[in-house]
Order: C-alpha cells, then sequence, then structure tokens
C-alpha cells in the first residue's frame, strides 16, 4: 500500500496502519491529476482493488428481478454488480468527484475501477477540448 501511495507523489506522512493507508490512498485516487503512471503501478493497484472487490457481495443479474424485458430495478452498491455495463451521472468534467471520500456515486465508481477510469476520462475530455454537456455520455473501457 506504501508504494502505491508513494507512486502518486505522495510526500506527506504515510500512516502506519493498513486501514488508515488504504484511506488515504482512497483519498488521493479522488484528488488525483491524470497523468501517465507507471505500469508496476497498476499491477499493484488491480491487484488492491480485486482483494477489496472479495470483501463483497457481488451481486449477479440473475438475482435481480426483471420488471419488464431487460429492465431491471434494484436499489444498491453499484459497483457491486456483475454486468457489462454501468452509467454514472457523472460530473462535466468526467473525472469523479474531487472531494476525498465523498458518498457520490461518481466517487465510488472512480474509486472501485481504478485511476485508470478517471485517466481514460480525462483522454476523452482532452480530445473533446471542452466539458460534456448535459444528457450527453462517452463509453470507457
Amino acid at each position: 500500500m506504501e508504494k502505491l501511495i508513494r507512486m502518486l507523489d505522495y510526500e506527506g506522512e504515510i500512516p502506519k496502519t493498513k486501514e488508515e493507508q488504504k484511506f488515504l490512498f482512497r483519498a488521493l485516487m479522488n484528488m488525483w491529476i491524470p497523468k501517465e503512471l507507471p505500469d508496476e503501478f497498476y499491477v499493484l493497484q488491480n491487484k488492491y482493488l480485486q482483494e477489496n472487490l472479495k470483501n463483497n457481495k457481488i451481486t449477479k443479474l440473475e438475482d435481480l428481478k426483471e420488471i419488464k424485458n431487460n429492465v431491471y430495478l434494484w436499489q444498491g452498491d453499484i459497483t457491486t454488480l456483475e454486468v457489462d455495463s454501468i452509467v454514472n451521472a457523472g460530473n462535466s468534467q468526467l473525472l469523479g468527484c474531487f472531494i476525498p471520500h465523498h458518498k457520490c456515486i461518481d466517487n465510488a465508481i472512480h474509486s472501485q475501477a481504478g485511476l485508470q477510469l478517471r485517466l481514460e476520462c480525462f483522454e476523452i475530455m482532452k480530445k473533446q477540448d471542452c466539458y460534456e454537456k448535459t444528457g450527453k455520455a462517452k463509453i470507457t473501457k
């Protein structure tokens, strides 16, 4: 965990406990200004995210109740759905919430997806050269 934090150019004191380090890492993810990171970062980050995912109850499509053909109504943590895609009502920058530990869905999705989502959104917005208009959408990997 400490290595991940340092790879984000954090220069402050790193907490001693694993829980405090996780808390700091998520805060840094929420404030991160997108830039290229070494492949090693993504390997370590993905390992960390996969470990965290093991602690969540995953909801599969077959566990949901279909209310219309291919339409499901469900309430819960969207980041625990085992589905092909989800929709995020993101901000006009598409970069996720910049408020550490904010309880918005944008923050939750970006925190669980990893920094590659924020970087991909940044690249999309750089090519677009303007903020995303309300009601418009982008597809990411």
